[in-house]
């Protein structure tokens, strides 16, 4: 049933795991290929996991469906056999702890902490290196916790706690530098202005004009592409504004763009968009749609979730008579053709009428990184609608 359960709950962290691969497991466990949990643990990781940026779901998964419970009886004797034959090729016997949880065994580790005064190598007691005990690393305990050094028999279950692979994932949200390495994706220079000597290119054109000097003037490099941050921001965005804030910090503090400029929306744009909420400084929206030019690139931010009414009526917002949200959206839509909408809820919960209507028009990705990265190449893209 345990096992069942890790099925479950890989499913849940969204690892597609197939029949076939599930009987693969099953079978490398019939063949006594896992010798404990540990060897439950990599055994499993290695048929049920094809991609590192999954390891970290797994982990979660595995933690979920084995931390502070006991083996059943049948699985339980199958391990113990197994590891009974592997120990015949070892040089050393391995003890075991006699902790019967997780739980116990980090409680018993924090009393011995408080109790231990010096360094320990071997015994079966203190925390140290070598001997018996479950707490330290390189020693022949069945089952413990690593403490510094290499761990070859360490617990499972304390293995991916220790979520190593969580930076591997891209499904997760950003950091501020992880939006500024991707917004970065947007540069591009093109040749433009006043005219320049450019002296890799004169020496090459001298090179190949047998000595005769000949001047290579180019016009100056300059960054065309302007760029223009939508926010969504107040009710359900609330719970997403420290990851609208990094995401904002990262594009104002970029010198890479020709122009940037930011302006804030509550569900959807209307009459007016706000450069700053506290003080209700604003730009009618038609203004801005106005000043569009097509080296904009335009990115909304928002979990485009509302009351239907609040995307598709003209009776506006905030007593002020406005075109529908989405007319204005289509507005933006058919002004710049390279524009992107993140939305910091997960796909899943993308199937509801506002969020579908809107992405009808704007091509929507999901704030995390890989989402980001697809963002970034699709603004990078040229041609019109």
């Amino acid at each position: 049933m345990i096992l069942l359960n890790l099925l479950f709950n890989l499913r849940s962290q969204g690892l597609k795991v197939g029949l076939g691969e599930w009987l693969e497991l099953l079978r490398g466990l019939e063949l006594g290929l896992a010798e404990d949990l540990n060897g439950l643990y990599f055994l499993a990781r290695s048929l049920l996991v094809h991609d590192e940026a999954h390891f970290d779901a797994y982990d979660l998964a595995f933690t979920a469906t084995f931390k502070g419970v006991e083996l059943p009886p049948k699985l339980k004797d199958a391990l113990a056999e197994w590891l009974a034959q592997a120990k015949k090729g070892m040089g050393e016997e391995l003890v075991p702890s006699g902790f019967e949880s997780l739980e116990a065994m980090l409680k018993e580790l924090q009393k011995r902490m408080n109790e231990q005064k010096e360094r320990h190598d071997g015994g079966n007691y203190w925390i140290g290196t070598g001997g018996t005990s479950p707490f330290g690393n390189s020693g022949r305990a069945e089952e413990g916790i690593r403490i510094g050094g290499e761990g070859s028999r360490g617990g499972a279950v304390q293995v991916a706690q220790e979520r190593q692979w969580a930076s591997y994932r891209t499904d997760m949200t950003l950091d501020v530098r992880d939006f500024s390495v991707a917004l970065g994706m947007l540069r591009r220079l093109a040749r433009e202005g006043e005219e320049k000597l450019d002296i890799d290119g004169t020496i090459q054109k001298t090179a190949s004009n047998g000595g005769e000097i000949e001047l290579d003037l180019q016009k100056e490099r300059v960054n065309r592409v302007r760029v223009l941050l939508l926010m969504d921001v107040g009710g359900s965005m609330d719970p997403h504004a420290a990851l609208v804030s990094r995401l904002f910090t990262a594009a104002s503090q970029m010198k890479l763009f020709k122009t940037f400029d930011s302006y804030y929306f509550h569900n959807a744009p209307y009459a007016y968009l706000y450069e700053d909420y506290r003080t209700y400084k604003r730009k009618a929206t038609m203004q801005i749609l106005s000043d569009l030019t097509p080296q904009h690139r335009v990115i909304w931010v928002g979990d485009a979730s509302m009351a239907p009414w609040e995307l598709f009526s003209s009776s506006g917002s905030f007593g002020q008579w406005s075109p529908a949200g989405i007319d204005n959206i289509k507005a933006f839509a058919h002004k710049v053709s390279n524009q992107i909408w993140l939305n910091p809820d997960p796909p899943r919960f993308w199937d509801h009428p506002t969020v579908n209507a809107i992405r009808a028009e704007i091509p929507m990705f999901p704030l995390t990184v890989e989402g980001l990265r697809q963002g970034m190449r699709k603004l990078r893209g040229a041609g019109g609608r």
